[in-house]
């Protein structure tokens, strides 16, 4: 079987550069190990985990703001109900991909690969020659030497989002941003959350601003957070897990269930990569070149298994500007200009520069906020926590970063990310004008507020 181009794993990036390499006409085939197409994001990550979290929020919301909006709810939860709209909605999206690959004339081998030479795939017993070879296999959920997962009491996200029942404590080792969304997802079910972090804030990853508020308002949905500590041991007793924790202080906590959330790690295992002396960090990246090319010319790598920010938009770009290399078409990615999203209530998203990079750049930066308090939609639908962030350089006025804690933050955030592809000043973002009422308007009073020009505040 000679192919133009062989993808090895059907993830975010594999599937897109599979479906992109059709479009371009390129014979193309994706191997992928498991019957399921969509890789991690699809299956037991992005997807699953939104609709728990969506399911979840609409019983926060009326919990809390439902009596003074007339809507009275009687507080009953049917969780096998809800896990199992889960699993349709996963099921859904898998026929999705399936169906896109026959649209694309994208051919679907599963099996385990291993690279044999340049332009040999070994599937079983199967052999698959390919021009090019795509590596987008990309990552697993670290563990803990002395807390190994077994997806029951001691999980990672994947177990996390299949629990049978809700735990009546549970435990999480790692405050970033799965971390909280599936904290979430249980504070809201009623479970007693509590966080251990090693760092002294949540989510790290976000621009300290939006990570500091954010704690703030988690802690009063009624999480709890130990940041600055560490778990030096775990042991299960009695159908119970008992956490040795060290910091400030030394203490233990017990819990039902814990969920290991400390940070993912390329997969690239069994693939054969020391056979063709592929490179790897010591992190375990595949070593790329700016085409994506490893050591061998023939052979990529994208997403996950490559350095560079987890995420599953990161890894779809990279798997389009590939394909579009190996076609003969030139495209740029834009890393500045991809944008981060924690899907916690209210939602976190940033794109660009945190001020602590600004600062440790050296750059002359000023930056800009306002509050949705002062946001009319905000206010209308009981939504007014948080705020919008922008950091400019100062010289030139050019948006170096745009950070927002607030309702569908995830949806607000694009203004900002073409503001930033596109290289605009906080003048021009401040020039465009906004639909009234919308939470959008705050981003145009924050680029305001960089000339003292803020209306409603």
């Amino acid at each position: 079987m000679t192919f133009d181009v062989a993808v090895i794993g059907s993830g975010p990036g594999g599937y897109v550069a599979a479906i992109r390499a059709g479009q371009l006409g390129l014979k193309t085939v994706c191997i992928e190990k498991v019957k399921e197409l969509g890789g991690t994001c699809l299956n037991v990550g992005c997807i699953p985990s939104k609709a728990l979290l969506h399911s979840t929020e609409m019983l926060f919301q009326l919990q809390k703001d439902g009596p003074k909006n007339g809507l009275n709810f009687s507080g009953q939860v049917d969780f096998s109900n809800m896990q199992k709209r889960k699993e349709e909605i996963v099921q859904g999206f898998n026929k999705g991909v399936e169906f896109l690959f026959r649209k694309n004339k994208v051919e679907r081998i599963q099996g385990t690969a291993q690279l044999v030479d340049p332009n040999t795939i070994l599937v079983g017993s199967q052999k698959v020659s390919a021009k090019n070879i795509i590596l987008a296999t990309g990552s697993e959920p670290i563990s803990l030497p002395f807390l190994p997962f077994d997806e029951k009491k001691v999980v990672s996200s994947t177990g996390a989002l299949s629990l049978p029942s809700i735990p009546k404590r549970l435990l999480i080792i790692g405050a970033g941003i799965i971390g909280v969304e599936l904290g979430s997802v249980y504070s809201r079910l009623g479970s007693e959350v509590q966080f251990i972090e090693f760092m002294d804030r949540v989510c790290p990853s976000l621009d300290s601003t939006i990570s500091q508020n954010l704690e703030k308002l988690l802690i009063k949905q009624g999480m709890k957070f130990f940041l600055s500590h560490k778990v030096a041991s775990g042991v299960l007793e009695k159908n119970e897990i008992v956490l040795s924790i060290e910091g400030k202080e030394k203490f233990t906590l017990v819990g039902d269930v814990v969920l290991v959330s400390i940070g993912r790690k390329p997969y690239s295992r069994d693939l054969g990569l020391e056979k063709l002396g592929l490179e790897k960090d010591p992190k375990g990246f595949v070593q790329v070149d700016g085409f994506f090319r490893t050591k061998v010319p023939t052979i990529f790598a994208i997403g996950d298994l490559i350095d560079g920010p987890m995420l599953a938009h990161k890894a779809m770009e990279e798997g389009v500007a590939v394909v579009e290399y190996i076609a003969g078409i030139t495209k740029k990615i834009e890393y500045m200009a991809i944008p981060n999203v924690a899907y916690t209530l209210p939602e976190a998203a940033g794109v660009g520069l945190t001020e602590e990079a600004a600062k440790n750049y050296n750059l002359g930066y000023k930056t800009g906020s306002f509050p949705f308090k002062a946001n009319s939609r905000a206010k209308c639908t009981d939504a007014d926590d948080g705020l919008v962030k922008i950091i400019m350089e100062e010289t030139s006025r050019r948006i170096l970063g745009v950070h927002i804690l607030g309702d569908h933050a995830s949806e607000l955030i694009h203004e900002a990310t073409l503001a930033i592809q596109m290289k605009l000043t906080v003048d021009q973002l401040a020039d465009t004008c906004h639909a009234h009422p919308t939470l959008s308007e705050a981003i145009k009073e924050a680029a305001l507020s960089l000339s003292s020009q803020a209306i409603h505040i």
